[in-house]
């Protein structure tokens, strides 16, 4: 498995740059990621379970805004830092946002781009895969001191057992679950080819220990889907 990071987030922030392609984006998290909209429903109660009803709340990784429009609608009084490498997404973010964008600032970067905080709350949805195990870590760490003490933190991504023997089995699963979502098999098949070139993911195991190493000492998992997993965490 290759060691460059930056490698695997640039061969996917590139097509994220793609006008064309980041039109046809929403259609992909539901083909690609079982249970999306419920993973998005679980994210904020999560979140309201600790944050207060006025609360300030960052999204690393909002590019497309489909998570910030989801949190939106269901709380009417958090309003949202939202941060992403990707200009194209944080432009498909505003239009996905509508009338919500008076509660949403859009940064363009990485999370030392991101506010100081303090936040009452963070998500890292669909991102933390992109980045190798230090990076991984470090972020991490970077969301955590942003936050109030006690604040939530959720992050879900891909992760599933590095085995040799199931590495292969699982990205299989993958690929045949987009296609029976609907995704064309030649794009889910290419998807696949992808991730297992220029992703680094972790075991499950792996990344709760990442989560520790970053301040999170209670990661508890709440989301599991063939080859993704989420867990909420407190700063």
């Amino acid at each position: 498995m290759p060691d460059d990071s930056a490698n695997g987030a640039n061969h996917f922030l590139k097509s994220f740059s793609d006008p064309d392609a980041v039109a046809r984006y929403p259609e992909g998290p539901k083909r690609f990621v079982p249970g999306f909209d419920g993973l998005h429903r679980m994210t904020g109660v999560l979140l309201a379970e600790k944050a207060p009803r006025i609360a300030r709340v960052l999204v690393l990784g909002a590019g497309g805004g489909l998570e910030l429009k989801a949190l939106a609608d269901a709380h009417p009084h958090w309003r949202f830092v939202g941060v992403d490498p990707a200009a194209e997404m944080l432009r498909l973010a505003e239009r996905t946002l509508g009338p919500h964008m008076d509660r949403v600032e859009l940064v363009e970067g990485y999370i030392d781009d991101a506010p100081e905080g303090p936040f009452d709350a963070a998500t890292c949805l669909l991102t933390l895969h992109f980045l190798a195990p230090p990076e991984r870590e470090r972020t991490v760490r970077q969301i955590h001191r942003r936050l109030v003490p006690g604040a939530p933190f959720v992050a879900a991504h891909g992760s599933f057992p590095q085995r040799p023997a199931e590495r292969g089995l699982w990205l299989d699963r993958y690929a045949a679950y987009a296609v029976a979502s609907g995704a064309d098999p030649e794009q889910a098949n290419a998807a696949r080819t992808a991730v297992e070139a220029s992703v680094q993911m972790l075991s499950p195991e792996e990344d709760e220990a990442v989560l520790r190493k970053g301040g999170f000492s209670d990661a508890q998992l709440f989301y599991s889907a063939f080859t993704w997993r989420g867990w909420v965490a407190h700063a």
